[in-house]
């Protein structure tokens, strides 16, 4: 159980000393996650905060709460002696899923909550924010810093869904309101670029275990406070990865066009059975926000966050809101395969080491993940700063850039290009525990364990992740039907030649 700490005025050690700079720095990181979901919430109004338009998504109002009521829940309450919670109701009206701490309204209520009010909202993340800033300018514990941390990385998450949750509640509402006209707009020039052609970069994985057997994972050193992932990461083990071959971009929406224009939807040989029956059950006939529409040369438009768009305008970007059943059909269609998340980590790490010294990649023999300077921990290449070399997170289109859709490949990077950023990639694994896998203690081991069973995981990130957010190691998981996220494909083949 962790200790609690009240404010002391005495002279700190010299161990609380060295504690010190390492708290002031998170302090500047929480407040700038802090102020980044906030300033995403700018554009929307009150009602806006209000809207759940599926059972999978929750109100952006809910986002902003139920994330303080994590950082109260996990850190405040636990590390300052005599802490007073902002309102005790919240301790359940915000809880998500963590049964340990007790029952929770049922999720697809979330906008039935019209009370608290938003003003009070946003007065109980104030008052968390000022408590998180009074317990890191003490000496807090390396458990409250790991704490604060994981905080940090849930918000993140939450500012994600925030902006797949919006984007759905504008797409239902027929108005289709832009959420920030102020974005930035298409070149014309490059809507008339075509994509580069797609090729195909060899991957013969090897290592010091042998051929074919490399590691992947992150086994975190539980001395550092400086790297992160979380559990299901863990822990870092072999895996036997036959030489493959990874597109080199994502499949583009002129592409899923051919698959639908060959009647894609209507061929059942190209469906895993559940995928068929739930595509024909839901009446799926294109990507979701695709519409329609006889105004535009190819017949559709899309709907995105800055409103609707030709597809034209968009038929060069990697194409998005698909299920795992229609990137699974679509492989099938192209007589390719979806990769392994393994391939897609040992590919992506690769590239992190290998970018800054091997040109323009055409093929690749790597030390399975072997991630950074330091050779090992699978952590690289953007939220760690000890290992990046060879990657550029700058070039990658993620929620810092405000693109807020996912962009076209370049004709002039390296290759295999638009692994991070753009759409979530599907792969063809089931998400379940690495081998020796432990979740976290307590109430926190609700946060990934409980949901490995009818998963499938997604490597890379999105147009809306942050960019702090996302490493190669990271696993994304949804159940295999869900569209609602930026969520697109890579194909993959075997064999290195």
């Amino acid at each position: 159980m962790p200790t609690q700490q009240t404010a002391d005025a005495s002279t700190p050690s010299p161990a609380v000393t060295r504690k010190l700079p390492r708290a002031a720095a998170l302090l500047a990181r929480f407040r700038s996650v802090r102020a980044a979901t906030m300033h995403f919430a700018e554009p929307l109004t009150p009602e806006d905060m209000m809207v759940q338009s599926s059972a999978e998504a929750s109100p952006v109002k809910w986002h902003l709460a139920h994330t303080s009521w994590f950082f109260e829940t996990f850190v405040l309450a636990e590390f300052i002696a005599n802490y007073q919670p902002f309102n005790p109701e919240f301790r359940w009206l915000f809880n998500s899923y963590y049964m340990a701490l007790g029952e929770m309204p049922e999720k697809k209520l979330r906008a039935s909550f019209s009370r608290p009010p938003l003003d009070q909202i946003l007065a109980y993340r104030c008052h968390v924010d000022a408590a998180i800033a009074r317990l890191l300018e003490q000496t807090p514990e390396d458990e409250a810093l790991r704490r604060i941390t994981l905080g940090l990385e849930h918000e993140h998450q939450h500012l994600e869904l925030a902006a797949t949750d919006i984007k759905h509640a504008f797409f239902t509402n027929p108005l289709h309101p832009i959420y920030r006209p102020s974005a930035p707009a298409p070149d014309p020039e490059a809507q008339h670029t075509i994509s580069p052609p797609l090729e195909w970069v060899a991957f013969t994985p090897t290592s010091p275990l042998g051929a074919g057997v490399v590691e992947v994972g992150v086994t975190p050193d539980p001395a550092s406070l400086d790297a992160f992932a979380f559990d299901n990461e863990t822990p870092r083990h072999p895996v036997y990865i036959a030489p493959f071959r990874l597109a080199s971009r994502p499949v583009t929406c002129a592409e899923y066009l051919a698959f639908m224009d060959e009647n894609g939807y209507e061929r059942p040989e190209l469906w895993l059975s559940e995928g068929w029956d739930t595509m024909r059950s839901e009446g799926w006939q294109a990507p979701l926000y695709w519409r329609r529409d006889t105004n535009t040369p190819s017949g559709w438009s899309v709907f995105t966050l800055q409103g609707f768009r030709p597809l034209g305008e968009l038929s060069e970007t990697p194409v998005c809101h698909l299920s795992f059943f229609e990137a699974d059909a679509f492989a099938r269609w192209a007589g390719r395969r979806l990769p392994t998340e393994f391939e897609w980590e040992f590919a992506a790490t690769t590239l992190a080491v290998s970018s800054d010294r091997a040109g323009k990649a055409t093929a690749f023999e790597g030390q399975g993940g072997a991630a950074g300077p330091e050779g090992a921990g699978g952590f690289s290449p953007l939220n760690n700063p000890a290992q990046q070399a060879g990657f550029s997170p700058g070039a990658a289109n993620l929620l810092d850039s405000n693109h807020l859709h996912p962009r076209r490949a370049s004709p002039t990077a390296d290759t295999p290009q638009q692994l991070f950023g753009d759409v979530w990639e599907w792969t063809q694994s089931p998400y379940t525990g690495y081998p020796g896998y432990k979740p976290l203690p307590g109430a926190l081991g609700e946060y990934n364990g409980k949901f490995m069973s009818s998963q499938m995981v997604l490597r890379g990130g999105s147009c809306v992740t942050p960019a702090t957010h996302i490493r190669a190691t990271y696993r994304n998981f949804f159940p295999p039907s869900t569209r609602w996220q930026f969520s697109g494909l890579r194909l993959a083949r075997d064999g290195a030649s």
